[in-house]
């Protein structure tokens, strides 16, 4: 049977055997109109009074995007944001890329994602995590850490946060309070966010906001300056706006991961020997660091043994900043750098990425169709793929003929899992 999972911009074709298990989340309609909706949820907000009323004429005011590896539609929220606000002067009003750890966009990329009108005509900076000087100290985090936060968001008069909730791989859910904790946070902070102790807690998973260490230290951190306003939204297959959440931060964020987990999260009866997944197309299969998503959400549901085969595009390579490619040059197994991640005395940046991956890659083998060279897959310790038909025929000489398949054709926009 032929089935169409997310890849690149176009997407992906793939024939397999006619007994592989489909598994999508609910296709929501996009909302009829996307305009009238974000309006009306920036004038009704939960837990908090209207955006336009809650804002002084001589207010600064900042806007905290998340970057260009998310699909947050903010070429239609930044705009509405802004004619909401029509009482204050433009000149008043800053856009923070929340790049984490991730880097600059440039202004062409700033086009496609906030449009041509809005950037000629409002200021837009980049978060620098390991720029010190363009961070504020608050204070001392109660998981151990200095918490620092962009100096421009921390003077702002009013503070608006915006984003896109889905499952997250480690944080329970995506969007609300993450678009600040590590969006716009220096890198000492983000260290210990992402150290392996809270990568590694078994609750920091898909899904849960149950006395999650990552979660609560995003919250944590937000609670020292907080967002005056969160504008998020859910998305469908296509990308379109299925339900917008405005208001005050943490209630409004709460009702949307409700919504997103009753239409994300899928329940199977068992595990699979091989499990294909898409890392949700462009513009989060831009680079292999982001497919390891993709990875954790086939993870949730193959067998002990079994064989993940991921279709990420990987148009922006490894990424070539960070460290992510060459902390696999620091072990030979998946097991070595588990163990050397969870050394204490060892602390890298991009550490948590390989941590994730490698907990896959102890459990099963992981296969990858990209555009990456059979040398930058295999650098990371993964199998490359050219033709995933024809992977799936090869598995069947180490599964059987009878091999069970799974297909997440979204990625990790569906999380499915197996109640163990």
């Amino acid at each position: 049977m032929e089935t169409e999972i997310l890849y690149g911009k176009k997407g992906l074709t793939v024939d397999l055997p006619e007994d592989s298990f489909i598994i999508e989340p609910k296709n929501l309609p996009e909302i009829e109109d996307e305009n009238e909706a974000v309006l009306k949820a920036l004038r009704n907000p939960i837990g908090t009074g209207p955006l336009k009323e809650s804002v002084s004429s001589t207010d600064t005011v900042s806007i905290v995007i998340s970057d260009i590896t998310r699909p947050t539609p903010n070429h239609i929220l930044v705009p509405l944001i802004i004619k909401e606000l029509d009482h204050v002067p433009l000149e008043n009003i800053v856009i923070i890329n929340g790049t984490g750890t991730h880097r600059d966009q440039t202004r062409e990329e700033f086009i496609q994602m906030l449009g041509e009108w809005v950037v000629n005509n409002i200021r837009i900076v980049n978060n620098h995590c390991h720029e010190k000087d363009e961070h504020v100290n608050l204070g001392k985090s109660k998981f151990g850490c200095d918490i620092y936060l962009n100096k421009e968001y921390v003077e702002s008069d009013f503070r608006i946060v915006t984003g896109f909730i889905e499952p997250h791989f480690f944080a329970g859910f995506s969007g609300g309070p993450k678009g600040i904790m590590p969006g716009i946070a220096g890198i000492e902070t983000i260290m210990t966010f992402h150290n392996a102790r809270m990568i590694g807690d078994p609750l920091s998973t898909w899904g849960n906001m149950v006395n999650n260490p990552v979660q609560d230290m995003t919250r944590e951190i937000n609670s020292y300056c907080k967002p005056d306003f969160m504008l998020n939204v859910t998305l469908n297959r296509e990308k379109d706006i299925t339900e917008v959440f405005a208001g005050e931060l943490y209630e409004a964020h709460d009702v949307g991961c409700a919504f997103a987990k009753e239409h994300t999260m899928y329940k199977c009866k068992e595990r699979f020997d091989v499990v294909i997944v898409s890392n949700s197309g462009y513009p989060l299969d831009q680079n292999l660091y982001q497919a390891v998503k993709g990875m954790s959400a086939a993870h949730k549901i193959v067998k002990e043994g079994g064989a993940v085969i991921v279709a990420s595009e990987c148009s922006d390579g490894l990424p070539d900043h960070g460290n992510y490619s060459k902390i696999f040059d620091m072990a030979e197994t998946p097991q070595q750098l588990l163990d050397m991640i969870n050394n204490p005395d060892f602390k890298m940046f991009d550490q948590w990425q390989v941590q994730k991956q490698a907990v896959v890659q102890v459990w099963a083998d992981v296969h990858i169709y990209s555009t990456l060279t059979d040398e930058q897959v295999r650098g990371t310790m993964l199998h490359p793929v050219n033709s995933i038909e024809q992977t799936v025929q090869d598995l069947k000489g180490k599964y059987g003929e009878d091999m069970s398949i799974a297909v997440l054709p979204l990625g990790p926009l569906t999380i499915p899992y197996v109640e163990e």
